[in-house]
Order: C-alpha cells, then sequence, then structure tokens
C-alpha cells in the first residue's frame, strides 16, 4: 500500500469517527427534542385551555363573552387529547357546559365542569413530570453513550496522532542521516527500514546509490576525476589568462584572469561558440583569428612572436591594488598570446588525434615596463654620448691641422687609435639609438622609390676605406634595367652597410665580398656573401636576435649583437624579408628583400 493510500485511509477513518460522534449527538439530539415538543405540545398548551376555561367561568357573571372564550378554549382543548382519562374528562366538559348554556344559573353543571378541570389540570401535570422524567433519562444516556465512544475515540485518534507522524518522519529521519554520511564519503552507509510503501522504495534506491558511490569512490575512474579537479583548480589559480577550446573551437574553461581580461562571465563562456563570442568581443577574436586559418593545427605548439598584447585589465571587481605592482589591475598590462594544439591518442590507438587548443596569456607586463626602462635609458645615454664624442673627433681633427703644430709619428698613432675609438663608440651610439627606436615602436620611415644602385653604391662608398685596409674588394653583380624598390634610402643603406662591415670584418685579407643585386618576382634581392669562417649551425637560428654575438673561430665575439636585429626590423618594417643563406660550403650570405615599385 502506498504512503498516499495510507494517509488516505488514516483521514477517512478520523472522518467516520467524527461522522459517527457527530451522527450519534444528532440522534440523541433529537430524541430530546422530540421529549421537549411532546411536553409543549401534548400538557402544556392543555395546561394553559385548562387555566382559559377556569378563567371564563370564573368571569361568566360579569363578561357575556365568557361561555363563548370557554367554548373556544373547549373546542381545541376536544383536539389536544394525548394523555389516558383526558377524553373522558373532556366529553363530561362539553356535557356539562351544554347544560350550563340551557340552564345558566344550574350550580351543579358548574361544580362538575370546576372539578373536571381541576382533574384535566391534573392529569396534564402528571403527564409533564413523568415525560420530563424520561427525558431526563435519555440525556443521561446519551451523555453515557457518547462519553464512552467519545474516550473510545479519543483513544483511537491519539494513538493515530503519536504513532502516524512517526511513522512518517522515522524513515526521513533515517533518511537524513544516511545522506549526512553520504556527504561525509562513508559510501558503507545504508537504510534498514523495509516496506512496501515509497518509503521502501527510497530506502532500496538510496541503497543502491550508496553502492555505487562506493564502488565509483574505489574506481581509477575516481582517481582520474579527482586529479582533473586538482589540475582545474591551479588553472583557476594561475595569474596568467588560460582558455581552452576543443576541436570544434567550443569554450570548455577558461579561469578567472581569462573571463576578467574578455569582460565576460564564465558562466556566458562555458560551452559557447568561439567565433559566436568573438564576433561582439574584440579581444577573443584577437585570440582566435590564427585559429581560423586551416592548415594552422599542423604545429603542436605555437607562440606568436608578434603576439605581445596591450589589454586593459580591470582588476578583481574593478578595485585598485593598494600596492600596484608590475601587474597590477586597473590599468593597461601586457599580455604575450601563446598557442597550444592538443592532441590526444585514444585508448587502443596509436594515432593522436586534435582535441583542441589551450591559448594562454602570459602576463609579462613587468618584464615590458623594465624593458621600456632600458630602453628609455639607452637612449637617453646614447644621446647623450653623441656630444662628447663629437668633441672628440672635433679635438682630433684639429689635432691632424699642421697649423696647430706638428706630431711626431707616436703621437700621430696614439691620435689614430683614439679616432678608430672614437669611430667605434659613435658606431655603437647609433646603433643603440636605432634599437631604442626599434624597441620602443618608433621607428621613422621616409618611404621613397630608391634605385638598389644607389643603396650598393652608398654603402660600398661607406666601406672602402676599411676593405682597402685588409686588401678587400667588393664584386658588384647588379643589372642596370633594375626596378626600383619602395623603402628609405638611409634604412635600405644602413642595413647594406651592416652586411658589408660584418663581411669585412670576417673576411681573410686579399679577398673578394661578393654583392648580387637581381629582381625575384616583386621584390628586389640584395645578398652579401663573403669567404670568412663563416656561421656555425647551431647559431644561425639565433643570429637575428637581439644582443646575440656569434662566436668566431678563435671562441671571441665581436660588435654588440644588435646590428642584425635592428637590420631585421628595419627591414620588416618597410614590408621586405631579411634572411641568412645556410646551404654554403664556406663564408656566410645574408640577404634582404624589399618591395620593388
Amino acid at each position: 500500500m502506498t504512503i498516499k493510500a495510507k494517509i488516505s485511509l488514516g483521514l477517512a477513518f478520523m472522518f467516520a469517527i467524527i461522522l459517527g460522534l457527530g451522527g450519534l449527538s444528532a440522534y440523541y439530539l433529537g430524541e430530546l427534542a422530540d421529549d421537549s415538543q411532546a411536553i409543549l405540545k401534548d400538557n402544556y398548551i392543555s395546561l394553559q385551555y385548562v387555566s382559559d376555561m377556569q378563567k371564563a367561568l370564573f368571569d361568566r357573571a360579569t363578561d357575556p363573552n365568557a361561555l363563548t372564550q370557554f367554548d373556544e378554549n373547549l373546542r381545541k382543548q376536544e383536539v389536544n387529547v394525548t394523555e389516558e382519562g383526558e377524553q373522558e374528562l373532556t366529553t363530561a366538559l362539553r356535557r356539562d357546559l351544554n347544560r350550563l348554556k340551557a340552564t345558566p344559573t344550574d350550580t351543579v353543571a358548574i361544580k362538575r365542569l370546576q372539578t373536571n378541570l381541576l382533574q384535566l389540570d391534573d392529569i396534564n401535570r402528571q403527564a409533564m413530570f413523568r415525560k420530563n422524567g424520561t427525558a431526563e433519562k435519555t440525556a443521561k444516556d446519551a451523555l453515557l453513550l457518547l462519553a464512552v465512544v467519545g474516550t473510545v475515540c479519543f483513544l483511537i485518534i491519539l494513538s493515530f496522532i503519536v504513532n502516524f507522524p512517526g511513522y512518517i518522519a522515522r524513515p526521513v529521519r533515517e533518511l537524513t542521516r544516511g545522506i549526512r554520511e553520504i556527504t561525509s564519503r562513508n559510501f558503507e552507509e545504508r537504510l534498514h527500514f523495509r516496506s512496501s510503501d515509497e518509503f521502501g522504495e527510497l530506502a532500496r534506491s538510496f541503497n543502491s546509490m550508496a553502492q555505487k558511490l562506493d564502488e565509483y569512490e574505489h574506481s581509477n575512474l575516481a582517481k582520474l576525476l579527482f586529479e582533473k579537479k586538482r589540475i582545474d583548480t591551479l588553472i583557476q589559480l594561475m595569474s596568467d589568462g588560460i582558455l581552452g577550446l576543443d576541436e570544434n573551437k567550443k569554450i570548455l574553461f577558461a579561469n578567472p584572469v581569462a573571463c576578467r581580461l574578455l569582460g565576460i562571465d564564465e558562466a556566458k563562456l562555458i560551452g559557447r561558440y568561439a567565433p559566436d563570442v568573438a564576433s561582439v568581443n574584440d579581444l577573443m577574436r584577437t585570440l582566435i583569428q590564427d585559429l581560423m586559418i586551416e592548415d594552422w593545427p599542423e604545429s603542436p605548439a605555437r607562440t606568436d612572436n608578434k603576439g605581445l598584447l596591450k589589454i586593459y585589465d580591470p582588476g578583481v571587481n574593478g578595485l585598485e591594488p593598494s600596492s600596484p605592482g608590475p601587474s597590477s589591475p586597473g590599468k593597461e598590462s601586457y599580455f604575450n598570446k601563446q598557442i597550444h594544439a592538443v592532441t590526444v591518442a585514444p585508448t587502443g590507438d596509436g594515432e593522436p588525434r586534435p582535441a583542441g587548443w589551450v591559448i594562454v596569456l602570459e602576463n609579462i607586463t613587468s618584464f615590458t615596463e623594465l624593458d621600456q626602462a632600458k630602453t628609455n635609458f639607452i637612449a637617453t645615454v646614447s644621446h647623450e654620448l653623441k656630444t662628447p664624442i663629437s668633441s672628440i673627433k672635433l679635438s682630433l681633427k684639429l689635432l691632424d691641422d699642421s697649423r696647430v703644430g706638428q706630431l711626431n709619428d707616436e703621437q700621430k698613432q696614439l691620435v689614430g687609435h683614439v679616432r678608430d675609438d672614437a669611430e667605434r663608440l659613435l658606431s655603437i651610439t647609433g646603433e643603440l639609438v636605432n634599437m631604442a627606436q626599434v624597441e620602443s615602436g618608433q621607428i621613422q620611415l621616409k618611404i621613397e622609390n630608391v634605385a638598389p644602385s644607389a643603396i650598393v653604391r652608398y654603402a660600398t662608398h661607406a666601406l672602402q676605406v676599411s676593405a682597402n685596409q685588409k686588401h678587400l674588394r667588393f664584386d658588384i653583380n647588379a643589372s642596370d634595367d633594375l626596378p626600383t624598390v619602395k623603402a628609405d634610402p638611409d634604412k635600405a643603406s644602413w642595413v647594406l652597410v651592416n652586411f658589408l662591415s660584418n663581411a669585412v670584418r670576417h673576411s681573410p685579407e686579399d679577398n673578394a665580398i661578393e654583392i648580387s643585386v637581381r629582381s625575384i618576382g616583386s621584390q628586389v634581392e640584395f645578398v652579401v656573401r663573403d669567404h670568412g669562417s663563416g656561421i656555425r649551425p647551431e647559431h644561425q637560428k639565433r643570429i637575428f636576435d637581439r644582443y646575440f654575438r656569434a662566436p668566431g673561430n678563435n671562441g671571441q665575439s665581436s660588435g654588440t649583437g644588435l646590428g642584425l636585429a635592428i637590420a631585421k626590423e628595419f627591414i620588416e618594417s618597410m614590408g621586405g624579408e631579411i634572411g641568412l643563406q645556410t646551404d654554403l660550403a664556406d663564408g656566410a650570405a645574408f640577404y634582404f628583400r624589399l618591395p620593388r615599385n
């Protein structure tokens, strides 16, 4: 039987008890009402008629209508005969009244009327007392019966009230206790009450659930999920922004930093298609623009070298930090975008399959600010050094003037060394100034249509003296009908001068430096080839990195490590390409390409 049926049956039983008590009470109240009605109708009214007839008989001498009133009351009494002997008295009253009407002075008739009225009164009074006793007995019987029945019903209802809530509450308490134990990871807890209703079904379902949880707790899956939760927690606590996408570009997870930078709550990100979010969010569009390239996932891990992003970080709840730091919220911060392609080999399958991407926004604000401070410092120092170096060169030029005075051979040699050092310092400060422009993003270009021969002519003329000192010659291979290039003549010439100065430095004496210029598609290529020691294969990939200096044959490095890095920035800023040919047997060959007009 179900709980609903039991509750309905209990309520129906209580309703039946209430209905029985009410019916029994109504029955005895009806009996008492009938007894009272009998007294009023049968006896009390007859007494009233007798009283009126006695009064009319007494007033007959003074009231001519007295006998008429007597006759009316007698007629009413004749239809209200209810007691034994009452009919004979009523008949006698009618007979004596008729005689009195015939002979108003008949005293015998009057006395019989008075006697009969008294007897009629006595009969009704005795009947009233008798019926009142019957009513009292009925009331006592009803009270006793109702008391017995009410007590029994009260005990039954009291037992129902005491036991039935316990029947409902005990399984609920047991279930609550069991749930607490399950919450405390006590999966061996079981419910032991048995019944065929919903509570029994609930107990069986609970025990089945506890058993499954116990099996799950001791399974490898639980351990895996625990490790997953630990990894999720670590991702949530990381200071870098992390965004995960599946192979269909749906967002799987986003830590608080990523949500804060995107300005979107995590609940509104998870499960959404990333391009849909990118359609209304500029930062998301920037983050996934590389993923829109079909062949991009071929690389398992990729860092966008141009992925430096300047993003406004509002901070947690938009609050400013108490002590601003390099990555203080409430300010524009710098982040390096890294995209890692995730591949997973399914169980039983040796071939890995694409499983999505992880986008990392590495907070490099502190490093960027330090780099900017370094760049500003270098730019300031380089600019300030130019003035004293220029003064030194001017002084050296005056010392060379014979009008100032003659120098002996040793003095001339010392002046020459000082002049070389001053030129070297001036070259270094120039490179530092150019590097400061590159790092600050303030490269000023004056793009013109420039003849390649003019660039080659300027560079070779600038390095001719240095080449002559080592007995080097420039072999130039360039046709006269080369198209002009779109470039800044000063920057392009500076790059070629840098290539030639490196070639002069590393070339052996009595050798040639080859300079070739040719048109390739929509570009014009400049190549500088020397036959020196060359660049080791392990250093070729880093040759254009800032401050990297490739060691020579003697293991020593020369230069500042900035020239090629600056050259790379200059050429790329003009829309060109720069590189190193790696398939040479000896020496080195650097090239750059500029767009043709």
